[in-house]
């Protein structure tokens, strides 16, 4: 089973990128660079999945930016 998830990605005034998947509460990460974020945010849909006990074998994200400083 495939999904796929939103990503909404943000930089702050400090320089970190902030990712959030509307679709899973409460799941989010953050990175000094955009590489280690997209890997953060992946392990951290697969927790999210985890704690509600949904197991897919394979998912995707779709990102979108919406605010740079």
């Amino acid at each position: 089973m495939t999904k796929n998830f939103n990503v909404i990605t943000e930089r702050d005034v400090e320089g970190w990128y902030v990712a959030s998947v509307p679709e899973l509460q409460g799941c989010h990460a953050q990175a000094k660079s955009l590489d280690d974020l997209m890997e953060r945010i992946r392990e951290a849909i697969e927790l999210c999945l985890e704690s509600e006990s949904l197991t897919l074998v394979e998912f995707r994200f779709n990102l979108q930016h919406i605010a740079a400083f």
